[in-house]
C-alpha cells in the first residue's frame, strides 16, 4: 500500500482540502485493506474483490473512497445513511469483513497526541494523524449479508413500475397489492412534483 502522506495527498486533492475527516477517513481505508490483507485495493487482483459500506456522507467518506478505488457507480461502495461515522469493509471473495469506527472519545485524545497546537482544527487533523489505531478506532469483525443484486456488475433483473411504468432494476422493486413498483410510487419518495 502507499504511504499514508500520498494517499492523504490523493485524497485532498480528489476532496478540495486537507480536513481532519479526510485524516480519519484515510486511515480508516488503510486499515480496513490491511485487516483483509489487501495491499493495492486498486490492482485486477483486488478491486472487483472489496465493497465498502460507508454510514455517513461527510469527508472521511470522499477519502475512503480515494484510498480503495471503490465507487457508487461501480457497485463497490454502499451507502448506509446511519449518521456514523463508519465503514464496513468486506472481500467478497472469502466473506471476511470488519467494520471500524471512529472513536468518540478520540476527539478529546487529540490534546494528548498534538499538545503544542493551539487551534483545535489543526490539533485534529496532527492527533488523528499520530493516534494509534487502537485509540482512533473499534473494529469488529462482522458478516455482511450481501444480495445477488447488490454486488459489482451488470444489472441481474429489470422490472417496470406497474404505476408509473419506470424500469426498477437490481431487485430494488417494492411489491404492492401483488404488483412491483418503484420506490417512489409505494411512497418511499425523498421529493414531491410541483
Amino acid at each position: 500500500m502507499k504511504s499514508f502522506d500520498i494517499l492523504l495527498s490523493e485524497s485532498v486533492k480528489q476532496h478540495g482540502h486537507l480536513c481532519a475527516g479526510q485524516v480519519i477517513g484515510v486511515r480508516m481505508a488503510m486499515l480496513g485493506c490491511s485487516l483483509l490483507r489487501i495491499d493495492d485495493p486498486n490492482s485486477k487482483e483486488h478491486r472487483k474483490n472489496l465493497i465498502v459500506y460507508v454510514e455517513i456522507d461527510r469527508c472521511a467518506t470522499d477519502a475512503i473512497e480515494s484510498v480503495t478505488g471503490c465507487k457508487l457507480g461501480r457497485r463497490s461502495l454502499k451507502f448506509k445513511d446511519f449518521g456514523i461515522n463508519a465503514a464496513t469493509f468486506v472481500n467478497i471473495e472469502n466473506g471476511e469483513a470488519f467494520r471500524i469506527i471512529s472513536t468518540e472519545n478520540s476527539r478529546d485524545l487529540v490534546k494528548k497526541y498534538a499538545p503544542n497546537e493551539i487551534n483545535h482544527y489543526h490539533q485534529q487533523m496532527k492527533g488523528y494523524q499520530l493516534m494509534p489505531d487502537c485509540e482512533l478506532f473499534d473494529v469488529q469483525k462482522v458478516k455482511v449479508n450481501i444480495s445477488e443484486y447488490d454486488m459489482p456488475g451488470p444489472s441481474g433483473k429489470h422490472i417496470e413500475c406497474s404505476l408509473c411504468g419506470q424500469i426498477v432494476r437490481d431487485g430494488k422493486e417494492i411489491i404492492v397489492n401483488n404488483k412491483p413498483c418503484c420506490k417512489i410510487c409505494s411512497g418511499e419518495s425523498y421529493f414531491t412534483v410541483i
